[in-house]
């Protein structure tokens, strides 16, 4: 199941797993749009291919909660 990270690791954007708007890499490094287009949808961590996020809806996350872990250092 997929961390749903909350932040975006480059600018620190909000990313609400809810919501579309956030690319992640096989390794689920998480970006925004914005930053995912600067980067050439290649994730800087690992190279890998950056692709759209599943979203997930909130009636699952009491059960299956998004990650709160943010990873922008800033």
């Amino acid at each position: 199941m997929l961390e749903m990270r909350p932040d975006c690791e480059r600018c620190g954007a909000d990313l609400p797993a809810e919501a579309p708007g956030a690319f992640i890499c096989s390794f689920e490094c998480t970006f925004c749009t914005e930053c995912a287009d600067v980067l050439d949808e290649l994730c800087p961590n690992c190279g890998g291919e950056l692709v759209d996020r599943p979203t997930r809806a909130k009636k699952h996350h009491a059960q299956h909660p998004p990650s709160t872990e943010r990873k922008f250092r800033g």
